[in-house]
């Protein structure tokens, strides 16, 4: 199926990317001519909307502040076939999207990742590397399969995709919850390798390596609590548990020695450990069922959309 039969959005959240986001225009322009590009602006101080309606896109803003909520914007409004996610600095290679798109279509696959090869030591921060890396270990370990690349803004989804996610993050934790949300529907995914350039000159980084690298691991817990409840709570309740039990064994040999109790707040502290442990177990039991019905509802979100046809 050549590309130009097919319905592309190449969609590009911005802030304040005034030196950047015309080369990424004219770039994707040149890579794919017949694509609807769309620039969603948000709330950008400098001539960002201005360059971005000379270079030939459509422009349309977000006025909640995070890129959580613009891509939440774009996959709302834009319907096409194939959606091209791309952050607006300059630094993800264009001429790559083709071989995205068409390993997307020829294999049936409902998101590829840009895997990114760093070109020159400047296109990554130390801290941010070993964040990534960090995260994408845990991330894997978590729902068992291993990405190696989870924090890349540069990706290629199915229509499929788009309109059956549900996007709950605010800011830059939206690409882990996008890698989740494969992973746990088990939908079909690749990563492609790309190369990764630094930023233009007058591009600055909006993230902050801590406190966004941060909210990313909280993203992660709260998306393992919600979506395998009964391991997170199981692990809490098997913790409280193994507390409980060490506070009992000098209490019970005490009791068996002497025939007393003589430490009756310890006591009471390891019962109410247990129960809490009981108690949290339970918990994971009826919230593992509730999550089960909820990924029915999401599979079936997924399914009353048809597939990219390549015949």
């Amino acid at each position: 199926m050549s590309l130009s039969s097919l319905r592309i959005a190449v969609l590009i959240p911005c802030f304040n990317e005034e030196a950047a986001i015309a080369t990424v225009v004219g770039d994707f322009r040149k890579a794919l001519p017949a694509a609807e590009i769309y620039v969603y602006d948000n709330n950008s101080r400098d001539r960002t909307v201005a360059v971005a309606r000379q270079s030939g896109a459509t422009v349309r803003s977000e006025r909640r502040q995070g890129k959580g909520h613009v891509v939440r914007r774009m996959f709302a409004d834009v319907d096409a076939d194939v959606y091209v996610l791309v952050d607006g600095d300059a630094t993800y290679d264009a001429p790559s999207a083709p071989r995205m798109i068409e390993r997307l279509v020829q294999e049936h696959l409902d998101m590829v990742v840009g895997l990114r090869i760093d070109q020159v030591q400047a296109a990554y921060r130390r801290g941010h590397r070993t964040g990534n890396w960090m995260l994408t270990s845990f991330l894997s370990s978590v729902f068992g399969q291993a990405f190696k690349d989870i924090l890349s803004g540069y990706r290629v989804f199915s229509r499929r995709f788009v309109k059956s996610f549900p996007v709950l993050s605010d800011g830059f934790e939206i690409e882990t919850e996008l890698t989740v949300h494969a992973l746990e529907l088990a939908l079909p995914v690749a990563e492609v390798e790309t190369p990764y350039f630094a930023r233009p000159e007058g591009s600055f980084s909006k993230l902050n390596t801590w406190r966004d690298g941060l909210r990313i691991l909280g993203t992660i817990l709260k998306l393992y609590r919600s979506e395998k409840p009964l391991r997170f709570f199981t692990a809490i309740g098997i913790f409280l548990a193994l507390v409980s039990v060490g506070l009992a064994i000098p209490i019970f040999i005490t009791y068996l020695e002497q025939g007393v109790v003589p430490r009756l707040p310890t006591a009471v502290l390891s019962t109410g450990l247990m129960i809490v442990a009981i108690l949290s177990v339970s918990s994971g039991l009826v919230l593992d069922t509730v999550t089960r019905g909820r990924r029915e509802m999401k599979l079936l979100a997924y399914l009353s959309q048809p597939p990219v046809n390549k015949s």
